[in-house]
């Protein structure tokens, strides 16, 4: 990609010098939206998703879907009684599933849930579909999708690489059937082939073959989804086997969804708290969610704060002390790059394990967050599967993204305990997080900062 002026630009980081105290409305879930967007797009009725996430990774999704024939059609309702922030103007897509169709081409930017939840999908449509993306995009892995799509009955050519540029010359239908995939590098490979297994003739039995997988709980909110539109799902929690999902084929409903805030990207507002020992609320923490974001409840006490959920959301308290902590996060590997920053800022030694997988995201995640916080001042090593930190005294410096919006958000909370720090390409944020410069000063509005 071409240097331009936002990713060259450096955004000096707010720096608190003292404690936040503010209520921050995050937008939708990430993965909720894509999940829900595919779903949608393979019912057999129109459906409505409200308050969705307009993000870059959310309008990538929907326009791949578009191109592909399906009609989404975007309302705002300024009347609308929906509680939030910036999404109370009642902002809702109306998805109308109609026959999937190519020649197309898709624009997968750097989105694992597009590039790996589409060409399933692809699959059914009648002509062949071109998927592309971001350079990036062509070093992230698509063998566990590409390979079972064609034990499954796809035809789909790639060079041989396993990874992108491809093209999936639907048939308008798939076989499906039983398949073995290894997806210890992505649960995405699993959650592709469930989102679309009840529209194969066979429906589809995935058994994992690896020994680790990663993410869990974005297989359980797959699953969930699913069966929240009429599909049938067995899954190793219910009693079947092991390591094997199988959906049963049949018609999906289309359904009315709200979609919960995205609680991964709450983190770094909350770790504010954490970090200068203040209080954030985040409305509409939902009681019961699938989201790996929940974790942080546990997470983020451990490390020295206190939380409760009321009826409104999340309370959450930082107690002006930040511990260090050993924790496996491979259900949760999103959270590392802002457990990392708190920890850099703790007064112990973290071990963050279970995350080697992190090396094929958006960037390698472990190698840029064991740079960029070295190079503040931190002390850093790479274990075979995770981090080890051991907390020094941090000093300001630029702190590169790598095209990695967790990096940004990482850095920004190490920016308000840590004077001088300048966050190269914060526009990368929107990719999950739109807006997040803006909301990240709004929450320090009457706290005293320099950047």
């Amino acid at each position: 990609m071409a240097p331009n002026d936002a990713h060259t630009a450096l955004w000096p980081a707010p720096h608190a010098s003292g404690a936040v105290d503010a209520t921050v409305h995050v937008p939708g879930s990430k993965s909720v939206t894509n999940r829900a967007l595919v779903l949608a797009a393979l019912a057999s009725e129109p459906g409505w998703l409200r308050r969705p996430l307009r993000s870059r990774d959310t309008l990538l999704m929907a326009g791949a879907l578009r191109a592909m024939g399906v009609e989404i059609e975007e309302t705002v309702s300024s009347s609308s009684t929906v509680a939030g922030g910036p999404d109370s103007t009642g902002e809702a897509w109306r998805v109308l599933p109609t026959g999937l169709h190519g020649p197309a081409t898709v624009d997968v930017g750097n989105a694992g849930t597009v590039m790996r939840f589409l060409p399933p999908v692809a699959a059914l449509a009648d002509g062949p579909i071109r998927f592309d993306g971001d350079p990036r995009s062509y070093e992230r892995p698509l063998n566990g999708v590409i390979d079972a799509l064609r034990v499954l009955g796809a035809r789909i050519d790639d060079d041989g690489r396993g990874a992108l540029p491809l093209t999936v010359h639907g048939g308008g239908a798939l076989d499906g059937g039983p398949v073995e995939i290894d997806a210890s590098s992505s649960s995405q490979f699993v959650s592709a082939l469930l989102l679309s297994g009840p529209r194969f003739n066979q429906g589809v039995e995935v058994r994992h073959t690896g020994s680790t997988l990663p993410s869990m709980p974005h297989i359980r909110m797959t699953v969930d989804m699913l069966r929240s539109v009429g599909a049938q799902v067995d899954t190793p929690e219910s009693g079947g086997e092991p390591n094997v999902w199988r959906v049963t084929p049949g018609a999906l409903l289309g359904r009315d969804l709200t979609i919960e805030p995205d609680l991964s990207n709450a983190q770094p507002f909350l770790a504010a708290a954490l970090v200068t020992g203040g209080r954030v609320v985040v409305p509409d923490w939902p009681a019961r969610t699938t989201q790996p974001g929940d974790r942080l409840r546990e997470i983020f006490t451990e490390m020295g704060g206190s939380c409760e959920l009321t009826e409104y959301g999340l309370v959450f308290t930082g107690s002006g002390s930040i511990h260090g902590i050993d924790v496996d996060l491979g259900d949760v590997g999103e959270l590392t790059p802002g457990i990392a920053a708190v920890a850099a800022l703790a007064d112990s030694p973290s071990t963050l394990r279970g995350v080697a997988h992190l090396r094929l995201h958006e960037t390698d995640r472990l190698a840029a967050l064991t740079k960029e916080i070295n190079e503040l001042g931190g002390d850093v090593t790479e274990s075979a599967d995770g981090l080890h930190i051991r907390p020094r005294p941090l000093h300001g410096g630029t702190f590169h993204t790598y095209e990695d919006h967790r990096m940004a958000t990482a850095a920004a909370i190490i920016g308000l305990v840590v004077e001088g720090v300048r966050i190269e390409n914060v526009a990368t944020t929107a990719k999950t997080l739109p807006d997040f410069p803006d909301l990240w000063t709004g929450m320090l509005r009457g706290v005293e900062t320099q950047g």
